[in-house]
């Protein structure tokens, strides 16, 4: 990989656009490709933090200044693991809820919309108490 340029730093910018947009979807098939998405993000993160390539890191071979740094590889094929698992459990979460509800979106929890009931009610009646100190005040 070479280092950092404005071409790369878009196409980072892109994917993690994308998989953001992606994630905050309601489709659980959405949801995966946006983790997918983010996943390629961070690999290529990842290799381009790793600066200009070098040679292999085999001490005695070559000399230290034109070493590659193995670290950032590393951490990329954490994340490529990680990506990899996070991706079969939405899948499987994906099929399970297809077989049983016959879609994959993703539900309102009802909690929050209790909350959000709640919330306007006491908005209403705030603005309901403002208004009758007004018309007294008058």
């Amino acid at each position: 990989m070479s280092t950092v340029n404005v071409t790369m730093a878009l196409v980072l910018g892109g994917l993690y656009a994308g998989g953001f947009y992606l994630l905050l979807q309601r489709s659980l098939m959405r949801i995966l490709l946006g983790i997918v998405i983010l996943g390629h993000g961070a690999n290529l993160m990842l290799q381009l933090a790793g600066g200009p390539p070098g040679r292999p890191p085999m001490i005695g071979e070559t000399p230290p200044a034109k070493m590659a740094d193995p670290f950032p590889q590393a951490m990329a094929l954490t994340a490529v693991v990680i990506t990899f698992a996070l991706t079969t459990f939405l899948l499987a979460l994906a099929y399970r809820a297809w077989l049983l509800l016959g879609h994959d979106e993703v539900r309102d929890d009802v909690e929050d919309r209790r909350i959000r009931r709640l919330e306007r009610r006491l908005a209403e009646s705030e603005e309901d108490e403002e208004e009758m100190e007004t018309e007294a005040t008058q």
